[in-house]
């Protein structure tokens, strides 16, 4: 498959985890987060696919606005790297949080797509 055509589905795929993330869409994330994902929160937490799932599924991560104002990505092959910048309202662990954020997101082609294998949170 050309690259044009990996580029186009990896774009599919991050609008489709934005969407996911908007509407707390555990089913959407399961499909698009790899098992063996490692995340680090913007405040330096290691998390993983079950760990995110968990805060979606009992609310304790909601995202009540999530507005992109930059994206990149870049395909190799079967790995993808999407650069997001926006800007990320909701409430977590109890707490309102407003806040511009920078997601880099490694994303690799298999089975079932593209997935998200690793993920680094940081303020913009």
């Amino acid at each position: 498959m050309p690259d044009s055509e990996r580029e186009a589905e990896l774009l599919d795929a991050e609008r489709r985890l934005q969407a996911a993330q908007r509407a707390g869409d555990v089913a959407a994330f399961d499909d698009l987060l790899h098992e063996n994902l490692v995340a680090v929160g913007p405040d330096g937490t290691i998390f993983g696919k079950q760990d995110d799932l968990r805060a979606h599924r009992e609310r304790t991560s909601v995202v009540d606005e999530l507005v992109e104002e930059e994206l990149r990505l870049v395909v190799e092959g079967g790995t993808g790297v999407t650069f997001f910048v926006g800007r990320v309202s909701g409430t977590f662990d109890g707490s309102p949080v407003t806040t511009r954020l920078r997601y880099t997101r490694t994303w690799v082609y298999g089975e079932r797509g593209w997935q998200i294998l690793a993920a680094h949170i940081s303020p913009a």
